[in-house]
């Protein structure tokens, strides 16, 4: 991706997040050069991925299969320095865009629609051997409700509604036609985007970047080393 491009989505996401109304903690707006200042006291923003994450999981069209999101906690499950069981996430998703279909070994999530359009999430099981089951029923929670679908339903959320995604559920994200864009909630168990991401086309994660302007905000796995 071009830098001018994830410029361009994270002030997107600043301005979804404006109209709904959700506030970032300061560290969202730390300019690359005030990073270069900060010290060990925010190592842990720096250990855990916490801040800007923008991809287009290395196919070149964020428009068709993309996101943008924020990690506005997390834990972490290969350092015993942090004791988080838990992690929070934003995410934008715009119409016409998938977040691709994927699954986790260990993390479970709550998918919440925070505002702006409906949001349709698809969901199937996964096997042992990873492999997508086209055949067995899903079990779904959502707001306290448990029900089975049959494998492959599209699970609607409009604003406020979420879904529990279990270890093993293959999903699949997008905005429904016709309803614009969705600012996505996640509160989730620790996460982890090196070892805990499975999806069923393998994909990049992070996207190698082409300087054609400045940053306008660094992305989680950019900080500099803390200033001594």
């Amino acid at each position: 991706m071009k830098r001018s491009e994830v410029n361009m989505r994270i002030r997107e996401m600043e301005e979804l997040i404006g109209k709904v109304g959700f506030n970032l903690p300061d560290f969202l707006s730390f300019t690359p050069e005030e990073w270069q200042q900060k010290g060990h006291e925010y190592d842990e923003i720096r250990d855990n991925m916490l801040g800007w994450d923008v991809t287009d999981y290395g196919e070149g069209d964020w428009e068709k299969l993309g996101n943008t999101l924020i990690t506005l906690r997390n834990g972490n499950v290969h350092d015993p320095k942090y004791t988080k069981s838990y992690a929070e996430k934003l995410c934008r998703n715009i119409e016409g865009q998938i977040s691709p279909m994927h699954f986790h070994w260990n993390k479970m999530e709550d998918i919440i629609n925070r505002g702006g359009g409906n949001l349709l999430v698809k969901l199937y099981c996964a096997n042992e051997d990873n492999s997508m089951n086209m055949e067995k029923e899903v079990e779904v929670c959502s707001d306290g409700r448990r029900y089975m679908v049959p494998a492959g339903t599209e699970i609607r959320l409009t604003p406020g509604q979420s879904v529990t995604l279990y270890p093993y559920y293959y999903h699949e994200i997008r905005v429904e036609p016709g309803t614009k864009e969705v600012l996505i909630g996640e509160v989730s168990m620790c996460n982890d985007d090196n070892t805990d991401n499975c999806f069923l086309k393998e994909l990049g994660r992070f996207p190698a970047i082409e300087e054609d302007e400045p940053a306008y905000r660094l992305l989680c796995n950019e900080y500099p080393e803390a200033k001594d």
